[in-house]
């Protein structure tokens, strides 16, 4: 019984091996057609992501105006939305993005990305 458990670890870590990593930051901005409010909260957005997070995340935009039913699933009701779904908890933050010190601190992303470094 042992000698079959052992062959089955090397099987089990080869497929945890080859299975693509998870990102450690899944987060997801909802927008609001294609104005210069939602250009600047997409280009905020994704220099927070690869200023602060590296390459270690995965930001999804929505809009809303061409996906209202993830809008409605998401209980989106102002737009820009940035929403930390991973790691938990989740956070929202809503507005345009440019108070860089209030979102890293309500999205909790400063302490553990720089925790990381």
């Amino acid at each position: 019984m042992k000698a079959t458990k052992t062959r089955r670890a090397p099987k089990a870590l080869a497929k945890r091996k080859a299975a693509p990593a998870r990102p450690t930051y899944v987060l997801r901005l909802y927008v609001a057609g294609a104005s210069d409010r939602s250009r600047q909260a997409i280009l905020r957005a994704r220099q927070l992501c690869e200023n602060e997070l590296g390459g270690d995340f995965e930001l999804t935009v929505v809009d809303v105006y061409q996906q209202p039913i993830l809008a409605r699933d998401g209980q989106i009701v102002a737009t820009p939305t940035l929403v930390k779904e991973l790691p938990p908890p989740m956070r929202r933050f809503i507005g345009d993005l440019s108070n860089v010190t209030g979102l890293f601190v309500g999205l909790e992303v400063a302490t553990r990305a720089r925790a990381k470094s």
